[in-house]
């Protein structure tokens, strides 16, 4: 039987400057935690577009609306096939509450990406995006 799983990331922006956040990944690695932008898994039943606001209001206290989505992707992990959707979503609001599964965040420009994501595939699905 085919196992899909459908991630949706949420890239915030406010004014010029757009969230990152600081998430624990992997003990195993030199630097568990990494930056990256808020994610999560579509509830059975659920709209992708329900989703990512409903994550970045859990993840941040952030209330936002979607612009438009920004690019898709997928990757296979042993038997299963995750899709993802980028939305790049908007919010008058700076002051973010972080969730517990989340240890800092920064608002940064988009030239200042490269300082803190390492994911190359992301930031060329950004790139190709044409964020502002």
């Amino acid at each position: 039987m085919d196992k899909y799983r459908i991630i949706v990331k949420g890239i915030v922006k406010s004014l010029d400057k757009y969230l990152i956040v600081e998430k624990w990944f992997d003990d195993r690695i030199q630097d568990p935690y990494q930056w990256g932008f808020i994610d999560g898994a579509i509830n059975f039943g659920e709209s992708p577009d329900r989703a990512v606001v409903r994550i970045i209001a859990e993840d941040t206290g952030l209330c936002v609306q979607i612009d438009r989505v920004l690019y898709t992707w997928s990757f296979m992990a042993g038997d299963t096939c995750t899709i993802g959707i980028s939305y790049l979503c908007l919010t008058g609001m700076e002051d973010v509450l972080l969730s517990e599964e989340l240890h800092n965040y920064r608002w940064i420009t988009k030239d200042e990406f490269e300082q803190y994501i390492d994911n190359q595939d992301v930031l060329n699905d950004i790139e190709c995006a044409g964020l502002e």
